[in-house]
């Protein structure tokens, strides 16, 4: 349904379900025409261990034709290291970066990408080595746009950027953040108070928070995800309507108190 409804980019990772969303995406694939999308996968990451990470040559090279293998693909149109900030960047660069490279020359992928929540790892990384990509997440939708402050930039490097989770992990949503999740209680509770206005005016914060997403100039792709169809039929139909300027400015001025909050991920000196 979303192919059919013009969504074109698929980004999965052999750490999301452990390996089954890999699994599961190349059966919903194996019927669709290989030119009908662009499909992006990771290396890097594969548990919720700081032991469940391999950022090696031939960890690299070995995850990726696994991921071949999950998906039924002979390439994916982007590699990217997965979260970044829980290796040494010293190893990114030297080492995982130009296996991914090598990987490209094969003929195995078509450009390289990392990824990660701390800002600071991005020009860290860019600053020494060349990536076609970025994907940063939480850092460019209501309660945080600090990603924005990187785009000229990215753009000075040509390098695309993708921003995912425009509801900030179920902080901007009518149900709320998970018990996991790594937001303070005060960043918790402003979202919450933001969900609540936006429902006594009649509308979803979520709406809102993917409009937002939407509308800010400089980025190239957008990632939301859902396990449900009705929930991407409505994410299409929000993408097409037009953002209330005025609601907006009001959620954004409730929520300046926890404006541009963040939480650490990965290893200290990566924050």
């Amino acid at each position: 349904m979303a192919i059919d409804q013009g969504i074109n980019f698929i980004d999965v990772s052999p750490y999301y379900g452990l390996t089954k969303a890999e699994q599961v995406l190349g059966k919903a694939l194996a019927s669709v025409p290989r030119d009908n999308y662009i499909l992006a996968t990771k290396t890097g990451r594969f548990g919720y261990n700081e032991t469940d990470f391999d950022f090696s040559e031939n960890g690299t090279i070995a995850s990726v034709d696994e991921s071949h293998q999950r998906l039924g693909v002979d390439y994916v149109d982007l590699i990217q290291c997965h979260d970044i900030e829980f290796g040494n960047l010293d190893q990114i660069v030297n080492e995982t970066l130009p296996a991914l490279r090598k990987i490209c020359e094969q003929g195995k992928a078509r450009y390289i990408g990392i990824t990660g929540l701390p800002l600071k790892i991005f020009t860290e990384v860019i600053d020494r080595a060349e990536v076609d990509t970025v994907l940063s997440y939480c850092h460019c939708s209501l309660n945080d746009k600090s990603l924005t402050e990187l785009i000229s930039y990215f753009e000075a490097k040509g390098i695309g950027i993708i921003n995912a989770s425009p509801f900030s992990m179920g902080l901007l949503t009518n149900r709320g953040s998970p018990d996991w999740h790594p937001a303070d209680e005060e960043t918790r509770n402003y979202c919450a108070q933001a969900a609540e206005f936006c429902a006594q005016q009649g509308t979803d914060i979520a709406k809102i928070s993917l409009q937002y997403s939407l509308s800010l100039t400089g980025i190239q792709t957008t990632l939301f995800s859902t396990a449900k169809e009705d929930n991407m039929a409505r994410n299409l139909r929000w993408a097409k309507e037009s953002l209330d300027i005025t609601l907006l400015n009001q959620i954004l001025f409730n929520l300046k108190p926890i404006a541009n909050r963040t939480w650490p991920s990965g290893r200290d000196v990566n924050n």
